[in-house]
């Protein structure tokens, strides 16, 4: 299907279902708030912001009753998923048909992407929706203030934070394949201080990874998380941060049930000191963040080694940051960061001397700016430019430009936005068992246009075009018996292979979203995406890149009683998508429909449940890996 044809059918979708958040223009409970903070770095006004975003509320969330994250982003344009096997699994996001590693995750600005990760991607295993306040997703290149890896787009985990007095919340859940969900917080807010403590943990039986299997493969996670907040005097700020993942998951190997296992700890750590100055019209901030990773995997049937992987990896950065306001049509953000980097990583083999660990560390420099004007009260303009310094690959300049203009007292906006962006080959590409030091880094250019249109004061409709250009990606190459490629022999041995930039890569789509409260209890939501991602070089120039569905689909209704009772369904559509790069395998299509309910008993306690995947289908992420079929869950929440 052309592209012509695929936006006339995803029309005709959002016409007849009306779609999903993605605009503030209409309010309730659970949609979205005003202003957002990851796409200027600053608290912003929507309407002012000239790329594509998505915020999930808390409240949305909640209403939703999203357990891990990937599943969660699943329902809003642009975005698609996989993962090997059910939750806990590997598992990768993908933003407008760019890979996983091309998207940077932040936990309240802190980025989360792991150096000792196959090419550098966050680790979603562990991102369950805990204490998360809201998550703005954040599509398209945004290198500029986000800088290496922000290429599909950004996603902003945003944690919950300290609201009035003492306060706290309780929750708990249970349901099909053993599975359990107890989450908990506590937070005070008086005078000059503000703090939040919360701990999650979950627990599941699972399914078979390996799809044809008989033996479940297990999830266990448990998720501690603080914050502090001191005003030191009205002008300067003290904040400090943490998150701890810890998680232990089972898995199969490629072709059959297996007992191995994998530990992973996460650790996220911030301090920073704010402080305005100027009568407030320059804001400061100063912080230091600090990332760390581990991972050991493990096969208890091994006659001696049985450790099978470990890898450790670790980024500390210090960062300035400056906002100054001019006037009250200019603006600007601008800053400094340096980052320092490092992994290292090893597989032994089923012997009793494990090899050396495959180490490599990298600096990286930075300085940003970006300014925003309103030349007209209508109008916003966005220029922004950035330049790192990487210790190997030297300096690399990228800009962005974008523009947002209202219309017709504010009933449609207009948006336009064009980004390049700059990834520099990760330390795992570099310097693992499969690492090559000649790779050269990776170059992507991207542009959008939008239009935002307020059918009525009770719906909106956005119709989004994209499109992506992308040189000298990185992919693995693997080494065939018998090969004479030098890099496939180290040390005299053959090995699996190794990364290369060995493509050219292109994308196009469009992005259809209505978002209807059709009553005051009633909410219609959907979405429509198109995308073409295809090869641009070497023998499978034109192929559609590996798990990138042509076609997505999401629709939700949710309905409010009179009482506080609530009742919704939710549906998702992925097209069937190639699970290799010539094109050969296919994946089918599916649709998934999930009812969920909730009740509140009192103004402090509610209970509430859902069944997914309410018919029981059967369907493939990954070939050969397990999917959940039908689940039922139940639960309660307590606020105090």
């Amino acid at each position: 299907m052309n592209w012509i044809h695929a936006t006339t059918a995803g029309l005709a979708v959002a016409v007849c279902t009306p779609a999903f958040a993605d605009t503030a223009a209409i309010q309730s409970s659970t949609l979205l708030p005003d202003l957002v903070v990851t796409a200027n770095r600053s608290e912003q006004s929507l309407d002012k912001v000239g790329a594509s975003m998505t915020v999930l509320s808390r409240a949305l969330l909640e209403t939703q009753q999203a357990t891990a994250i990937p599943e969660a982003l699943a329902h809003t344009p642009g975005v698609s998923m996989t993962r090997n096997g059910g939750i806990g699994s590997p598992a990768s996001v993908n933003i407008r048909g760019a890979e996983g590693h091309h998207t940077v995750v932040l936990i309240d600005g802190v980025k989360m992407n792991d150096p000792s990760v196959t090419q550098g991607n966050a680790n979603f295993t562990n991102l369950l929706v805990g204490d998360i306040g809201r998550i703005e997703i954040l599509r398209g290149a945004q290198s500029t203030l986000w800088g290496s890896q922000a290429i599909g787009g950004v996603l902003n985990i945003i944690s919950a934070e300290p609201e009035a007095g003492f306060q706290g919340n309780l929750s708990a859940e249970a349901g099909s394949r053993g599975t359990r969900y107890l989450r908990g917080a506590v937070s005070g807010k008086e005078g000059r201080m503000n703090w939040r403590l919360a701990a999650n943990r979950f627990d599941t039986d699972g399914l078979s990874q390996y799809s044809p299997g008989t033996e479940d493969d297990g999830f266990r996670n448990t998720t501690l998380s603080g914050r502090l907040g001191y005003e030191i005097s009205d002008n300067l700020s003290l904040d400090l941060r943490t998150v701890r993942f810890s998680g232990t998951n089972d898995f199969d190997s490629y072709n059959g049930d297996s007992r191995e296992y994998g530990n992973t700890d996460e650790l996220v750590a911030y301090a920073g000191i704010n402080l305005a100055a100027l009568d407030g019209r320059l804001k400061n901030r100063l912080g230091y963040a600090y990332t760390k990773t581990d991972r050991q995997n493990f096969n208890p049937d091994r006659a001696i080694e049985r450790t099978t992987f470990e890898a450790e990896g670790e980024n500390r950065r210090l960062e300035y940051q400056g906002t100054m306001t001019f006037s009250e049509t200019l603006s600007a953000t601008f800053g400094a960061e340096s980052e320092r980097s490092r992994m290292q990583s090893r597989s032994p083999w089923d012997a009793a001397t494990k090899p050396a660990f495959g180490t490599g560390k990298a600096t990286q420099d930075s300085i940003y700016a970006q300014g925003q004007w309103s030349p007209l009260p209508q109008l916003n303009l966005t220029a922004g430019i950035r330049q790192d310094d990487h210790s190997t690959y030297g300096k690399n300049t990228v800009g962005q430009l974008a523009a947002a203009w209202t219309l017709n007292d504010g009933a449609t906006t207009l948006r336009a936005n064009r980004g390049q962006g700059f990834r520099a080959p990760g330390l795992y590409e570099l310097y693992s068992d499969y690492g090559n030091l000649n790779l050269e880094p990776e170059a992507f250019d991207t542009w959008e246009v939008s239009v935002q249109q307020r059918i009525t004061h009770r719906a909106t409709v956005i119709a989004t075009y994209f499109a992506r250009e992308a040189d000298n990606e990185i992919r693995y190459y693997g080494c065939s018996f018998g090969t004479t490629d030098p890099l496939c022999v180290v040390n005299g041995s053959t090995r699996w292979g190794y990364y290369a930039n060995i493509q050219k890569t292109e994308a196009q789509g469009v992005e259809l979203s209505l978002l209807a409260s059709l009553t005051p209890n009633l909410d219609v939501t959907a979405n429509y995406t198109w995308t073409d991602a295809t090869n641009a070089s070497g023998e499978n120039t034109g192929k559609r890149l590996v798990n990138r569905p042509e076609h997505m689909a999401n629709l939700s209704v949710d309905y409010r009683l009179s009482n506080g009772a609530a009742v919704g369904i939710s549906a998702r559509y992925s097209g069937e998508v190639f699970s290799n790069a010539a094109n050969t395998t296919r994946t089918d299509s599916y649709a998934l429909v999930d009812l969920r309910g909730s009740y509140p008993v009192s103004q402090n306690l509610e209970v509430y449940g859902r069944i997914e995947n309410l018919f029981d289908e059967a369907y493939e992420l990954v070939p050969n890996y397990g999917t959940p079929g039908r689940s039922l869950t139940g639960g309660v929440r307590v606020k105090f």
